[in-house]
């Protein structure tokens, strides 16, 4: 067929390369006529990231970013701010970068000064579900995985020795599994939070929970069973560490972290209607 053709394969490998060398030179010598490009052909580059093995180093390069510490923002400048003893870049992908600056998932980079892009484009998904990694430093989610920024000092404001926790901790998410039965496929504590009660993240193995969901909506596929991360120090865990086990209460508020987290993950919980009951209920109690 004709795009077999190896003469237009040539001529296709050709054109390509000059015209992403023609880019690298205009994002070098003329930074606000590049801009223009990119806000108007980014997806599309960004596309090239998931398609183009070969070119993929130099289309990193010539992506650029919203970040938690600004706009416009490059792999390399990022690379540059990186804080000491981060060995990764991170993101989070999301439908608008608003709800991303307010995501749980950001307060514990966001203790230690840790820049984080902040994807929006429905293509964001795709590429960033690619192994990636630039200048030898790999991306990773916020939202996937496990996390450990123990090695990244926090800074001054947050730099103070965390209370013990009061309740048995293994206790504790024991009874949070029980009370939420396989809504989810486990629980555990979290690295990520640091004000917020819990967040639910995607399984190092699987997809991100935006690919997945975006997936799910063009399918109609059913998604996997996330993994509820609860923050051991938060009252509201603390309540559940509290209650008896498999009690009317601690199955309530077992529920209602899972539901909450949902929430702020621009979801609706499975029941809106148990949600709105359970939580008039724990309210009512609570000032009876």
């Amino acid at each position: 067929m004709l795009q077999n053709n190896p003469q237009l394969a040539q001529i296709r490998k050709a054109v390509t390369s000059r015209v992403v060398g023609e880019l690298e030179s205009l994002a070098d010598k003329e930074p606000e006529n590049f801009g223009k490009i990119w806000d108007a052909f980014g997806p599309v580059i960004k596309e090239g990231i998931y398609e183009d093995y070969e070119r993929r180093e130099k289309l990193l390069a010539l992506s650029r970013f919203t970040t938690t510490s600004g706009e416009n923002r490059s792999l390399k400048q990022y690379i540059a701010d990186l804080k000491p003893n981060q060995t990764e870049v991170y993101f989070l992908v999301g439908d608008s970068i608003e709800r991303l600056k307010s995501n749980p998932r950001l307060e514990s980079a966001a203790a230690r000064g840790i820049e984080v892009l902040l994807l929006t484009d429905p293509v964001d998904a795709f590429w960033t579900s690619a192994p990636l990694d630039f200048e030898g430093k790999p991306l990773k989610s916020l939202s996937q995985g496990d996390l450990n920024f123990e090695l990244i000092p926090l800074l001054d404001e947050h730099a103070k020795d965390e209370p013990p926790s009061s309740a048995d901790d293994a206790t504790t998410i024991a009874t949070i599994k029980s009370g939420l039965g396989d809504r989810v496929s486990d629980v555990r504590a979290s690295t990520r939070l640091t004000t917020s009660a819990s967040c639910l993240v995607a399984a190092s193995h699987g997809p991100d929970r935006e690919l997945e969901r975006l997936l799910s909506r063009q399918n109609g596929g059913t998604r996997t069973k996330p993994i509820l991360e609860i923050n051991l120090r938060h009252p509201l865990v603390a309540a559940i560490a509290k209650a008896e086990a498999g009690s009317a209460t601690s199955d309530d508020l077992s529920l209602l972290l899972l539901e909450q987290a949902q929430i702020l993950d621009g979801e609706l919980p499975e029941d809106p209607a148990a949600f709105a009951a359970r939580l008039n209920r724990l309210v009512l109690q609570a000032i009876s």
